[in-house]
C-alpha cells in the first residue's frame, strides 16, 4: 500500500488539464505514442468536440520513483462544469490528493475555487501547477501570487508547466510520489469501497468504478451495493489501464471495476458502498446522497409514432447517465412525449445532443424550468416540476422557488454590466472581494428559475468571455409567481405555458406574443395570440387573415352586389375559424427558448 498514490485533477473549463493528462500517461509509458490521441480520458466523441470532460474517467499509470521504487498512481479526472459538480466530489472522496492546475495566461476562475473547496474539506494534499507555461501571454508572477494567495502555499512549491510541450511533467510526477500521503485503509477488515462511476457498457452490462477503502475482494465472490441492498457476484475485478485489466484480487488503496452483469443503471449509484456479502461492514460511506434535478423540461418527439423509439433511447442514455431523470408526460399541442429533469442546462443541451447524436432523434424541446413548492389553502404542500400543475390561484397559498448562492469572478472593469445582468435577474449583492487590482469576486443570491433561459450566454457576452461563473444551491425562497399563459384563438397552448415573476410577465408575455406573430403562418383567417394569467389578458397580438379579393370580378353596378359576395366571405372566414386549429410550427418553440 505504500507505493500506492491516488489523486485527481481540479481546474476550470479550458485550463488544459485533459491534455496534460495526456502528457503524464506518456511519460509513465501507460499508453503508446501511436496510441496517443488528444484527450485520450475523453471517450465520448462530444466530449471532444466540446473540449469539455462530462463523465469522470480512472486510469492506472506505473512510475518508477529517482529512489528506485516503482509507485502504482491512480489519476481519477474529472469534470470541471458546475452541472457535475457531484461526480466531482465523489471523484475527490475517492483520493488522496490533487493536482490544482490553473491556467497561466488567465488565472483563477470560479469553477476552480469551488472544485478547490471540496477537495479542502477531503483534506487532500493540494499540489498547485501553473500551466501553459510555454505561451508568451503566460503571467506566471501574477498568476502565482493569486494561488498563494488562495491556498497559503510556498511560491517554491507550485510547479511550472504545459501539457503541450511536455515542460514540468517530471516534477509533477515527483510531486505526487513525495507530497501525496499513501493511502490509509486496513487490508483485514472488511471489504468497504466507494463507486465513484459508472458506464455502459451494451455487451457486459454496468461496469462499475470504485475505490477499496478497507479491506479485500476477490474474484467470483458475492458483493452487495448497501444503498439498494441487492447483491451480485463478480464475475470480473481488476484495474484500470487504458483498457480493462483483470486481476484475481484487489486490496485497500486500489482503484478499479466490477463487472457483475447488471443491467440497470438505477442500482449502481455514484457514491454508493459496496461490500462483500460473506462478511458486510459495519457502515456505509459517508456523502452518499442522491442527486437530484435542478431543471425540468419536456421531451416530445418531432413525429408522435417515435414515441416508443425515443422511450427505448431514453432508457439507453439512462444507463450511462444516472443522473437523467423522466417520466411520461402528454400535451395537448406536442402529442405524448416525456418530463425530463437535468442537472442544469448543460446537461440538458448534452442530453438533447447525444439523443440526436447516438439514437439519430429529432426531439422538440419546451421552455426549461425549475421545481417549485405550492404551499395550498389546506395547508399542505407539493413540489411542482411542471408549470400546468400549478394549482388555481383560489386554491393557492403562495409558491416557493429555489434560490442560489452565485459566485461571479471577472474583470474589474466589467463590473457595472454584470452587477446590472444579476440584479435585472432579482439578485441581490451579497459580497465583493478584489483577489486582485484587476479581477474580482462578486456573491449574488438570486432565483435558480433566471438562470434556466440564458443568464450564462449573457454573462460571457456582456464581459467577453472574461467572467466565470459558479452556483451552489441556497433553499427556497417565497416569490410572487405567476403562471403565464398563451392563448391562441383562445385555445391555451399548454407547451408555452411558463411560471414567471410578476414583475417581468407582461414583458415576457408580450415578446413571445410578438415572437409567435413572427413566426405562424398566416391563416385564411384572423389568428389572435394573447398572453394571459389566470383570466386576465395582458398583451396581444393579432395575425391578419389572408383574403381572396372577392369583389374584383364585378364591375360597377350596385353596391349590394358587392356587400353580399363580402357577407358570404364573411361567414366562411367565420365557420374556418371556428373549426380550423392553428398548427404552432416547431421553430416557434425554439425561438422562445431563445427570448431574451
Amino acid at each position: 500500500m505504500e507505493l500506492i498514490r491516488n489523486f485527481c485533477i481540479i481546474a476550470h473549463i479550458d485550463h488544459g488539464k485533459s491534455t496534460l493528462a495526456d502528457r503524464l500517461l506518456q511519460e509513465t509509458n501507460t499508453i503508446s505514442d501511436r496510441e496517443l490521441q488528444e484527450q485520450t480520458l475523453d471517450d465520448m466523441d462530444l466530449e471532444r468536440e466540446r473540449g469539455i470532460t462530462i463523465k469522470s474517467h480512472a486510469i492506472q499509470m506505473r512510475h518508477k520513483h529517482t529512489n528506485g521504487k516503482e509507485y502504482t498512481l491512480n489519476l481519477i479526472d474529472t469534470p470541471g462544469h458546475v452541472d457535475f459538480s457531484y461526480e466531482v466530489s465523489r471523484s475527490i472522496a475517492a483520493c488522496e490528493g490533487a493536482l490544482l492546475i490553473v491556467d497561466a495566461t488567465q488565472g483563477i476562475e470560479a469553477q476552480t475555487i469551488s472544485n478547490l473547496y471540496l477537495a479542502l474539506e477531503h483534506d487532500l494534499e493540494i499540489i498547485p501547477v501553473l500551466n501553459k507555461m510555454d505561451l508568451d501571454s503566460a503571467d506566471p508572477e501574477v498568476v502565482g501570487d493569486q494561488i498563494i494567495d488562495l491556498i497559503g502555499c510556498d511560491e517554491s512549491e507550485i510547479i511550472p508547466a504545459s501539457g503541450k510541450s511536455g515542460l514540468g511533467v517530471e516534477n509533477i510526477l515527483a510531486a505526487v510520489i513525495e507530497r501525496v500521503p499513501a493511502p490509509k485503509g486496513n487490508p483485514e477488515a472488511p471489504f468497504q469501497a466507494m463507486v465513484f462511476d459508472s458506464v455502459f457498457n451494451s455487451f457486459r452490462g454496468i461496469i462499475a468504478y470504485f475505490r477499496v477503502l478497507n479491506g479485500k475482494i476477490n474474484r467470483r465472490e458475492r458483493v452487495k451495493f448497501l444503498s439498494t441492498d441487492k447483491e451480485y457476484i463478480a464475475d470480473e475485478i481488476g484495474t484500470l489501464g487504458l483498457d480493462l485489466m483483470p486481476q484475481n484480487s484487489l486490496s485497500a488503496g486500489d482503484v478499479g471495476y466490477i463487472i457483475s452483469g447488471i443491467k440497470d443503471a438505477k442500482e449502481v449509484k455514484v457514491g454508493d458502498t459496496l461490500t462483500v456479502s460473506s462478511r458486510p461492514c459495519p457502515e456505509a460511506v459517508k456523502g452518499f446522497e442522491d442527486v437530484k434535478p435542478m431543471v425540468f423540461a419536456g421531451i416530445y418527439p418531432v413525429d408522435t409514432e417515435d414515441y416508443e423509439e425515443l422511450r427505448f433511447s431514453m432508457e439507453k442514455l439512462q444507463l450511462n447517465d444516472a443522473s437523467l431523470v423522466f417520466e411520461p408526460e402528454s400535451s395537448a399541442a406536442l402529442g405524448f412525449g416525456f418530463r425530463c429533469g437535468f442537472l442544469g442546462m448543460l446537461h440538458m443541451e448534452i442530453v438533447q445532443e447525444r439523443l440526436e447524436r447516438e439514437f439519430n432523434m429529432t426531439v422538440i424541446t419546451t421552455v426549461p424550468n425549475v421545481s417549485y413548492i405550492a404551499h395550498v389553502k389546506e395547508g399542505r404542500s407539493f413540489t411542482i416540476n411542471n408549470p400546468s400543475d400549478l394549482p388555481q390561484s383560489n386554491h393557492l397559498n403562495y409558491v416557493e422557488e429555489p434560490f442560489i448562492k452565485a459566485q461571479i469572478i471577472t474583470k474589474s472593469d466589467f463590473i457595472g454590466p454584470v452587477m446590472s445582468l444579476c440584479i435585472e435577474k432579482r439578485g441581490e449583492l451579497v459580497s465583493q472581494i478584489y483577489l486582485s487590482a484587476e479581477r474580482v469576486e462578486l456573491t449574488f443570491k438570486m432565483p435558480l428559475g433566471e438562470i434556466v433561459f440564458d443568464f450564462y450566454d449573457k454573462l460571457k457576452s456582456i464581459s467577453r468571455g472574461y467572467a466565470s461563473f459558479d452556483y451552489f444551491p441556497d433553499g427556497y425562497k417565497e416569490s410572487s409567481l405567476v403562471k403565464l399563459d398563451i392563448l391562441l384563438n383562445g385555445d391555451q397552448v399548454d407547451a408555452l405555458s411558463a411560471l414567471i415573476h410578476r414583475d417581468h410577465a407582461y414583458d415576457f408575455g408580450k415578446k413571445v406574443c410578438l415572437k409567435l406573430k413572427e413566426l405562424i403562418p398566416r391563416q385564411q383567417y384572423m389568428v389572435a395570440i394573447q398572453a394571459a394569467i389566470g383570466a386576465k389578458i395582458i398583451a396581444r397580438e393579432t395575425i391578419s387573415a389572408v383574403r381572396k379579393d372577392v369583389t374584383a370580378k364585378c364591375y360597377g353596378g350596385d353596391i349590394t352586389r358587392k356587400r353580399k359576395l363580402l357577407e358570404k366571405q364573411k361567414k366562411g372566414k367565420k365557420r374556418m375559424r371556428q373549426v380550423g386549429s392553428v398548427e404552432v410550427p416547431q421553430s416557434a418553440f425554439l425561438a422562445v427558448l431563445k427570448l431574451d
